[in-house]
C-alpha cells in the first residue's frame, strides 16, 4: 500500500513538472497575451484536458519552418529570374503600398499584363477549368483542400488518367484532413494511371495528430505554366448540386500570362513538402506573351511563415480605401487588428459592406461569428445576411481598382493556422466587375438592422459569447 501511495505522489509530481512545462513554453512563446492566459488558465484548472488540448490544437509552429527557407529559395529561384527579365513599368501610386507589403512581407512579385477572368457559377467554373486541362501539353498541376470521390472528384481523376495517357506530367496535392473521405480505390486508380499526388500532414488516423490545427487550405490549378486558376471551390457536387443548406456560391477567377509564375512556385513548394522531390527546371516557367493589361499579385501566408502575411493585406487594403470597401466571406471570426480596420473604415465614412452566410455548415463556427456582427453595425458597417443558399465566396474589393480572390476566410484560423493563397488584382475593370457581382449577392441577401439584431434573446446572445471564446480554434 505504501509503494502504491509513493507511486501515485510520484505520478503527481510528474505530471504536475509536465504542466509546469508547458505553461512556461506558452508564456516564452510571447503569443497574444489573451491566447496565452486562457491557455494557461486551461492547463491549471484542467490539466489533464490542458495537456490533450495543447498537444493536439495548441502548439505554435511559425517560429518552427514546416518548410525550410532554403527549400523555397532554391524552387523560386526561376519565378523570380523571369520576374528580373521584364521590369514592371508603372505601379499607381495608391497601390504602392500594398504592393510593397506583399513584396516585403510575403515575396510576392507583381506581375503586370495578365489578364484575369472571374467565374462565379460552379458549373461553369468546373467546365473551365476541365476544358484548360484537356488542352494541356505539358503538366498540370493541382492543389485542393478537399477532393470528394463524387461525380465532379471522379470527372476529374478520369480527365487526369486520361491527360496522363497523353504523356503529360500530372502531380497533385490534397490535405490529409480536408480529404480525409478519399477513399484508397479512388487513389490508387489515380496511382494506376500515371498521375503523382501527395497528401498534405498525411494523417494514418484522422483527427490524431499534432498538427491537426495546420491545415493545406488552398485551391490552385495550374496547366503549362501560363494558365492559372485560384479561388475558394473545392472539388466537390456541392458548388454545383448544392446540398442541404442550398445552392453553393463560390469565386474562382482564371490567370493567363506571367502571373501563373506566382501560383506555381507555390504549388512546387508544397509539392517539395508531400514529396521531397524538388521541381526547379525553368521549363516551368515559360515567358508568356502580354494577356492583357492587370497587375496581379500572389501571396501566400501558412503557420510557419515570418509574417501574417494575408491578414496584413487585408488590413492595409481596408485601411487605405477611401470610399468603399466590400467583403464577402463565409465565416467572420476577425482578429483584433482586423476587427479594429474595418471599423476604423466604417468610422471614418467609408462605405463597408460585410456579406456573410445566414446558416452556416459548420454550426458553433457560424454562432461564434454572429457574436461580431453588433459591433460591426455600432460602427456604421453594413451587414447582410445570403439567404440564397451558402455564400462561400471569399472576396474583398475597394474603390473600384482593386480586389483580392482566393482561399482565405476572415477568421483566426486561415490568417494563423493554415496555408492559404489569395491573388490581388489591382485594375479598375476586374474590380468594377467584382463591385457588381457583390452587389448582384446583395439581391439574394437580407440587410440586418440594428435595432431589431439588439433584441434577440438573451439565451441566444449568451451561447454566441460562449462561443467567441473559441474563435481562436474554430
Amino acid at each position: 500500500m505504501e509503494y502504491l501511495q509513493i507511486l501515485k505522489y510520484a505520478i503527481t509530481i510528474i505530471f504536475a513538472l509536465i504542466v509546469a512545462a508547458v505553461v512556461f513554453v506558452v508564456i516564452t512563446e510571447n503569443r497574444n497575451p489573451l491566447k496565452s492566459i486562457a491557455w494557461v488558465l486551461v492547463l491549471v484548472f484542467l490539466p489533464v484536458l490542458g495537456i490533450l488540448f495543447y498537444f493536439f490544437l495548441g502548439q505554435n509552429y511559425r517560429k518552427q519552418k514546416i518548410i525550410s527557407k532554403k527549400s523555397i529559395k532554391k524552387i523560386k529561384k526561376h519565378a523570380w529570374q523571369r520576374f528580373g527579365e521584364s521590369e514592371i513599368v508603372s505601379i499607381a501610386d495608391n497601390h504602392k503600398g500594398l504592393v510593397n507589403l506583399l513584396y516585403n512581407n510575403g515575396e510576392a512579385i507583381p506581375y503586370e499584363s495578365n489578364e484575369v477572368e472571374v467565374y462565379i457559377d460552379g458549373n461553369e467554373a468546373f467546365n473551365c477549368i476541365f476544358s484548360e486541362i484537356e488542352k494541356a501539353k505539358h503538366h498540370i498541376h493541382i492543389e485542393f483542400y478537399i477532393i470528394e470521390n463524387d461525380e465532379i472528384g471522379n470527372r476529374l481523376k478520369d480527365l487526369l488518367i486520361k491527360k496522363s495517357s497523353e504523356g503529360v506530367m500530372i502531380r497533385l496535392v490534397y490535405d490529409s484532413l480536408g480529404s480525409w473521405k478519399l477513399k484508397k480505390t479512388f487513389l490508387q486508380e489515380l496511382k494506376n494511371g500515371g498521375v503523382e499526388f501527395g497528401a498534405f500532414f498525411r494523417m494514418p488516423i484522422p483527427f490524431l495528430s499534432t498538427k491537426i490545427n495546420y491545415r493545406n487550405h488552398r485551391k490552385i490549378v495550374i496547366i503549362d505554366g501560363v494558365v492559372g486558376f485560384v479561388g475558394g471551390l473545392n472539388i466537390a457536387d456541392r458548388y454545383v448540386k448544392g446540398n442541404e443548406l442550398g445552392a453553393w456560391r463560390d469565386t474562382l477567377i482564371k490567370i493567363n500570362g506571367n502571373a501563373v509564375h506566382g501560383l506555381q512556385s507555390t504549388f512546387l513548394v508544397d509539392w517539395h513538402f508531400v514529396s521531397q522531390n524538388y521541381i526547379i527546371s525553368a521549363e516551368y516557367y515559360p515567358q508568356v506573351a502580354a494577356m492583357g493589361n492587370k497587375l496581379v499579385q500572389t501571396v501566400t501566408s501558412a503557420p510557419d511563415s515570418d509574417w501574417e502575411t494575408i491578414l496584413q493585406a487585408f488590413c492595409k487594403l481596408i485601411s487605405t480605401a477611401k470610399k468603399y470597401v466590400y467583403i464577402e466571406t463565409p465565416y467572420f471570426l476577425p482578429p483584433e487588428s482586423l476587427l479594429s480596420s474595418i471599423k476604423i473604415a466604417a468610422l471614418s465614412g467609408v462605405d463597408v459592406r460585410l456579406l456573410t452566410s445566414k446558416n452556416a455548415d459548420a454550426r458553433f463556427t457560424g454562432t461564434a461569428a454572429r457574436s461580431y456582427l453588433r459591433e460591426m453595425m455600432d460602427a456604421g458597417v453594413k451587414v447582410y445576411f445570403y439567404e440564397n443558399g451558402f455564400i462561400h465566396s471569399k472576396t474583398i474589393v475597394a474603390d473600384d481598382n482593386i480586389a483580392t480572390v482566393g482561399s482565405t476566410n476572415m477568421d483566426f484560423r486561415s490568417f494563423e493556422l493554415q496555408f492559404e493563397i489569395n491573388s490581388f488584382i489591382y485594375d479598375n475593370e476586374f474590380a468594377v466587375r467584382m463591385r457588381k457581382i457583390y452587389e448582384n449577392d446583395l439581391k439574394n441577401s437580407r440587410r440586418l438592422e440594428l435595432s431589431q439584431w439588439k433584441k434577440r434573446e438573451k439565451w441566444q446572445k449568451f451561447k454566441e459569447s460562449i462561443a467567441r471564446l473559441f474563435s481562436p480554434v474554430l
